[in-house]
């Protein structure tokens, strides 16, 4: 099984050269590639004078984030391809550990990791939470977008994330169109239709936060509506046969789930006129509250994960 990291990059080569030295450190060897998106500082010359160490791919015109991903994957080898952008970093054994797990589990087609989320000094600031019971947690294919839609498998951002590079070419890659960070999360979801998922509760990765980041920029009405796009689209990947046998929460519950969610994130940061707006009509229907009591309750005890018939390795 061979691994190809795809860095992808623009005008950022001081965090440029922690992200490629973190993956040519790892404990196994894997091709790097770094995907240069028309960058205007010294990118081209530092990368290029690695040599044959790195695989050096320079677009010809700026294509944002999911197309330097995609022209990445394409130039890429590997049977998998583990994603990194150039302000994020992985541990040394991150491809180890990764490779261990897949062989384990060869009908995967998604892998993710734990994640430390750290400042742009590199402090810590926070940790994500564990995806389901054990160390390594494997789900089939029939269940994964279910999980999704529950928020008990969240796959994680790229630095969290590996996919098999076949799946990633036939779910047809990152949407281009797509100009919000929701461009990861929609890949997941598509490419999790042809395999399995594994999640690998151990700290692997490490996610810069920025304090001017896009998450922090977006009004939560907007991070709200984007959430229910989202959700519409894991929902048209569950059979409808399958949603009414299994008695799954239909997608108009689900919006006012996501609705409730960010109504009472506006109403703790008391932004009344946004609390009231995303709250309404959602707060008098029991439906969408049962289901936040549930999600929130499985987010502490990952254990009691919602997601059905899930073997544990």
């Amino acid at each position: 099984m061979k691994f190809s990291i795809v860095i992808t990059t623009y005008n950022r080569l001081e965090f440029l050269k922690r992200a490629i030295a973190s993956a040519l450190n790892q404990t196994v060897p894997c091709e790097v590639v770094v995907v240069d998106d028309a960058s205007t500082d010294d990118t081209e010359a530092y990368v290029r004078s690695l040599g044959n160490q790195v695989i050096y791919h320079r677009n010809a015109t700026n294509l944002n984030h999911a197309g330097s991903v995609n022209a990445g994957v394409e130039v890429s080898t590997g049977d998998w391809i583990k994603f990194l952008d150039d302000d994020d970093y992985l541990a040394e054994d991150c491809i180890e550990k990764m490779g261990q797990a897949i062989a384990q589990h060869p009908q995967a087609v998604l892998c993710s990791c734990r994640s430390v989320h750290v400042d742009e000094q590199g402090n810590e600031l926070r940790r994500t939470g564990a995806v389901g019971p054990g160390q390594t947690f494997y789900v089939p294919r029939t269940a994964i977008h279910y999980g999704m839609l529950l928020e008990q498998t969240p796959v994680g951002t790229p630095v969290q994330v590996a996919a098999q590079r076949q799946a990633f070419l036939q779910a047809g890659g990152w949407d281009i169109t797509m100009t919000t960070n929701y461009d990861d999360i929609d890949a997941w979801v598509r490419i999790a239709a042809y395999g399995d998922a594994l999640f690998l509760n151990e700290y692997l990765a490490y996610r810069t936060l920025w304090s001017g980041g896009f998450e922090q920029k977006k009004n939560l009405k907007g991070r709200a509506e984007l959430n229910v796009v989202i959700k519409k689209r894991i929902y048209n990947f569950i059979p409808a046969e399958e949603a009414e046998q299994s008695n799954y929460p239909s997608i108009d519950i689900i919006s006012q789930y996501v609705y409730l969610h960010w109504g009472l994130i506006a109403l703790a940061q008391r932004k009344l006129p946004i609390a009231s707006e995303l709250l309404f009509p959602a707060c008098f229907n029991p439906a969408p509250w049962r289901l936040l009591w549930q999600i929130r309750s499985t987010r502490r005890n990952p254990e009691q994960t919602l997601v059905p018939k899930l073997p544990v390795a």
